[in-house]
């Protein structure tokens, strides 16, 4: 599973082949969890901090990660999406 982005420890990632809903990956330690493009939690956990970093993040960035969704769709490349600064 490529990381697309990292930033305050978090490690972001999207599969090439992975399946619907749209979605990505976020991983702190040993948290792992599942958000929907707008920033929501859908699975799993991160501390209450690095989930709202996560949700913003989301949303400063979600046409790139429609962008690398349609390219995991069509086994494209994904490319990096710019850390939360």
């Amino acid at each position: 599973m490529p990381a697309i982005s990292m930033f305050q420890g978090i490690v972001i990632y999207m599969h090439w082949d992975d399946h619907n809903p749209p979605h990505f990956h976020a991983s702190f330690q040993n948290y792992r969890a599942v958000f929907d493009f707008d920033g929501n939690l859908i699975k799993g956990e991160l501390p209450l901090k690095k989930r709202h970093l996560v949700t913003a993040w989301a949303i400063l960035h979600t046409d790139e990660l429609w962008g690398n969704w349609e390219l995991a769709q069509n086994d494209g490349e994904l490319y990096r999406i710019d850390p939360l600064r």
